[in-house]
């Protein structure tokens, strides 16, 4: 049997455990007032915030450091195995919320949630490099994003409707469930690699396989790809810059995921209603701003630019659409200026993190790309910490700018470390260190 256009089935099976992955991580925050209420009774509103947080922050911290182990996994273990040992575990730990009995259990099972759901992001950028030539890889990647903002998007009221129907400790296994039922299509599509996959024509085969490499810079087509050590991979200064974008960018991302219901309350004053009607739209922007930053890189390959100067395009562009909104949101004026305001930002966002993903498939081999992806997730996701840690800080007086204001910086940051680090962004090879060898014969100085 022979499936036509098989990687855009796949990678839309990828975006498909990305809306599930945001499904299972906000169970927990829609699911709070009823958690509270039957474990938590005779706790201050004060202590269920706090107990909240602290949950919250062993499910970030894990995260963090789950997106390099993973990264490690994948390149061990392959694509296939990977996300069936990713999204296994965390579907199970999603079920198990529902056995917690306190701040302990809950923590325990959101620390192995956050290990796992964390190994999405690596996988999919090692599945991008195998299953794409590079003109593509940034569409695909945008196409995995896109599951992310969709997530977002259907998350809160899926998961309120969820309530209607069941308790919360049903609604956990219900969710953890389909993260099981998503691994039957996963392991009859993903047989293997596409260099052996018996469903893969031979055209589309020959089509990712000869495009996987850019030869535009007159690299030879047979030369081995570079698979650096850790060590050495973190030796490179494109690696750091790939890194350091990672680490200022992603916090832009989070700083909304977080705060968008909060922000709207404390500024706004509105409820949990209101709430639903307006938080969804930001996600919007997100989801076209992931579709666009991709169709642009693709559209420019195609019309003959290298891969240096596409992603450097993408990426500033994303940049600069961002800067000037959220500088615009120090005083954005009604609330549904201000939604659409983000939503602008979250476009800028996508546009550019699907191409700032890529790089690493962009400078190494397919058995460091894992590797670097996770190593750049994790620092992503500690940057998130840090600017979430500071956000209660920056607005006690209910004054959002100097979160907004530090947004603006970190966009600055991103682009900054792509084009000083990364001087051209194509693949990289193995450092040669010259020796010089005498032809003069040893005098006897004796």
């Amino acid at each position: 049997m022979k499936m036509k256009n098989l990687r855009w089935w796949i990678i839309a099976l990828i975006a498909l455990a990305t809306v599930i992955n945001y499904i299972d991580r906000q169970a927990l925050s829609v699911l709070w007032p009823d958690i509270v209420e039957d474990l938590f009774p005779d706790k201050s509103a004060l202590e269920r915030k706090q107990i909240y947080a602290n949950i919250s922050i062993v499910f970030v911290f894990s995260y963090a450091f789950g997106q390099a182990i993973f990264g490690k996994i994948f390149d061990w273990l392959g694509t296939r195995i990977g996300f069936v040992l990713s999204i296994g575990v965390w579907s199970l730990a999603t079920a198990a919320h529902a056995f917690a009995q306190g701040v302990l259990s809950f923590s325990i099972f959101r620390a192995i949630l956050g290990v796992a759901e964390a190994g999405n992001w690596p996988g999919a950028a090692k599945s991008n490099a195998e299953w794409f030539p590079t003109k593509e890889r940034a569409l695909a990647q945008g196409i995995f994003n896109s599951g992310a903002a969709i997530g977002g998007i259907i998350a809160i009221p899926l998961i309120a409707f969820l309530t209607v129907y069941f308790s919360w400790q049903m609604v956990f296994i219900i969710v953890g469930l389909v993260g099981l039922l998503w691994l039957i299509p996963w392991l009859v599509l993903v047989k293997a690699p596409p260099k052996e996959h018996p469903w893969l024509t031979e055209e589309e085969r020959t089509y990712i396989l000869t495009g996987q490499r850019s030869c535009e810079d007159d690299c030879a087509s047979s030369e081995e790809e570079y698979n650096p050590s850790t060590k050495e991979l973190l030796s490179r200064k494109q690696s750091w810059g790939v890194i350091i974008a990672s680490a200022a960018i992603d916090p832009i991302w989070w700083l909304f995921v977080f705060w968008i219901p909060i922000y709207l309350n404390e500024v706004y004053g509105m409820d949990v209603k209101s709430i639903g009607i307006y938080g969804w739209v930001p996600y919007v922007g997100a989801m076209f701003g992931a579709w666009f930053g991709g169709l642009l890189a693709q559209n420019r390959m195609k019309a003959g630019w290298n891969t240096d100067k596409t992603r450097k395009l993408t990426i500033t562009l994303g940049c600069f659409i961002m800067l000037p909104a959220l500088l615009a949101m120090a005083n954005p004026g009604a609330p549904a200026t201000a939604v659409m305001i983000m939503a602008i930002i979250l476009f800028g966002f996508q546009t550019a993190i699907g191409n700032v993903q890529t790089l690493p498939s962009d400078l190494y081999g397919k058995k460091a790309v894992g590797t670097l992806a996770g190593l750049s997730g994790m620092a992503a996701k500690l940057g998130a910490v840090g600017l979430t840690a500071l956000v209660p800080i920056l607005t006690a007086d209910g004054n959002y700018t100097p979160a907004f204001i530090i947004g603006a910086s970190l966009a600055v940051i991103a682009m900054a470390a792509v084009w000083i680090l990364i001087p051209k962004i194509e693949p990289l090879k193995k450092q040669v260190t010259a020796t010089v060898k005498s032809t003069q014969p040893i005098q006897d100085k004796g």
